[in-house]
């Protein structure tokens, strides 16, 4: 396995001067040196072919034993230095100070077609900034991670990819539910992919130290590896890239609102400064549509992180960035024209993605809102949003609206004359609207259903999976991973899955909502 293998990460940035694994704070250093856990008995679950071949490893070497040590943290690619890096964040709104790579370990740098990619383990152990925890991972988070990063991608959301996923072989202790009763799980590695695991929390920690030297240095990095900046003046280059960043995190999360994905912890330090979904954990997809609805245990309070309130955070986590972002360019001025920029353009784009599911091309005075009409209507009675968005791509005139989409309905025999009305108008309202359109019902269809997927990584899905894993059968795993590589295709060989979620899935563990070590 050769690999091209670049180091300009380490190269162009500080290093900590301390090598030896202890957790501590970090100063002066954007990462440190430190190598994976070897583990007892690793065996790899799942690859990604499409993945591996992104980096020129082919068919034959992902089943060598070279490429599995690698990827489980037990052999060390010849001529790198492994290494977690340094970051602070904002977590549920306070700052928390030094958080850094827990339980990630990059690995190196590859090179290929142009493209540069940062290779890194998750659950390879401990590091200098593992606080109180042990680095490791189990099987159900990992499982999750794997599925629901390569699900994105082909969904077309901006996301980190992922390698492999691989069993430790040893056991990992977890307290599950945070209720004081911790238990053995099948420890698991994940190997993840992105051009950049940088986030906003890189950036903010230097700023809380007021190393402003080490902050400029590592935004004259990322400007100069990952953004097409031209200004010559550095105040104007920082200017733009903070615009840059700013577009690309509302475009990102402008998608997850298409497809219904919630993130579940958008703390600033799980702030891609690409632009990429990135740390999946307590994240879901949203079964009945609801504004209010988070995955996370540990938010259910707050719900600061609730589907509706995306859009909101991630201007919240651009002011913050914005904070870190001032003391290099001394004017608060631009700054603000950019956040101000967003609000506009998030309800200029939430607008263009919503017609687009609605298959509404044109203009018209009254779409705004028709829409907000539906949005209110949906959250009448539990209704699925994936069925009902995919269904609505079949309607072709007012009579057939109510039963098109009773499927998507989760109490459909007790609903009320009253909702049913509710519904009768507003489709009558949206069959007057498609008459303004020029596309053919079929144009319509096509367009609609390539914008509302049918098919998406449900928790459930995901736990059945991990049920499955865990008693050593792997398959679901691997028809899943088929499966969501067309989220968008009918495969009717796999309508089981085009399904609401079971009722006995409701309040299970892991099928609804997840704790943040989920």
């Amino acid at each position: 396995m050769k690999l091209n293998i670049k180091n300009t990460f380490t190269s162009e940035n500080p290093a900590d001067s301390i090598l030896k694994n202890t957790r501590r704070q970090v100063e002066e250093a954007v990462y440190s040196y430190v190598n994976p856990k070897k583990t007892k008995a690793p065996q790899i679950l799942h690859v990604s072919e499409e993945m591996a071949s992104e980096l020129n490893i082919s068919e034959k070497e992902l089943t060598s034993e070279f490429f599995k040590n690698i990827v489980t943290g037990n052999e060390i690619y010849p001529n790198t230095k492994p290494f977690a890096m340094c970051y602070g964040g904002h977590q549920f709104g306070n700052w928390a100070g030094q958080l850094g790579d827990g339980r990630a370990i990059n690995l190196f740098e590859v090179e290929h077609q142009n493209k540069n990619w940062k290779v890194q383990l998750k659950g390879a152990g401990e590091t200098p900034y593992s606080r109180t925890a042990d680095g490791l991972a189990v099987l159900r988070s990992s499982v999750r991670e794997y599925l629901c990063s390569e699900a994105m991608f082909h969904l077309g959301v901006p996301t980190t990819r992922a390698l492999s996923l691989s069993l430790s072989g040893d056991a990992v202790l977890r307290d599950i539910l945070y209720d004081g009763n911790p238990a053995y799980e099948k420890g698991a590695i994940i190997s993840r992919v992105s051009p950049s695991f940088l986030r906003f929390g890189n950036y903010e920690i230097f700023a809380a130290r007021k190393d402003i030297k080490n902050l400029k240095s590592l935004v004259d990095y990322t400007i100069k590896n990952h953004f097409s900046i031209t200004e010559k003046k550095p105040k104007e280059r920082y200017i733009k890239f903070f615009k840059e960043v700013s577009k690309r995190t509302l475009e990102m999360i402008i998608h997850w609102q298409r497809v219904g994905f919630v993130h579940g912890v958008m703390n600033t330090d799980n702030m891609s400064i690409l632009g990429l979904t990135i740390d999946f954990g307590p994240y879901g997809w949203l079964e009945g549509f609801d504004f209010g609805w988070t995955p996370n245990t540990t938010d259910r309070q707050q719900k600061r992180y609730r589907y509706g309130n995306q859009p909101n955070i991630g201007l919240w986590n651009l002011y913050q960035l914005a904070n870190a972002l001032y003391p290099i360019i001394e004017e608060v001025a631009p700054l603000n024209k950019i956040l101000e920029q967003y609000k506009i353009d998030f309800e200029t784009k939430s607008l263009q993605m919503m017609k687009s599911k609605l298959g509404l091309f044109t203009s018209d005075e009254d779409d705004v809102k028709l829409i907000q009409d539906l949005e209110d209507t949906l959250q009448l009675v539990e209704t699925d949003m994936t069925i009902f968005f995919r269904k609505l791509s079949d309607f072709t005139d007012n009579s057939s609206g109510f039963q098109l989409i009773k499927e998507s309905f989760y109490d459909y025999k007790n609903i009320s004359n009253e909702v049913t009305n509710t519904w009768n108008l507003w489709f009558k309202r949206y069959d007057e609207r498609l008459k303004i359109e020029r596309a053919s019902i079929e144009e319509r269809k096509e367009k609609m259903n390539a914008v509302n997927p049918k098919y998406v990584l449900r928790n459930y899905m995901s736990q059945l999976a991990i049920d499955e894993a865990d008693k050593g059968n792997y398959t679901l795993i691997d028809a899943l991973f088929k499966l969501l590589k067309k989220p968008y295709s009918e495969q009717p060989e796999n309508e089981k899955w085009f399904a609401k979620r079971p009722e006995w899935a409701r309040n299970k563990v892991g099928c609804s909502m997840l704790s943040c070590s989920s």
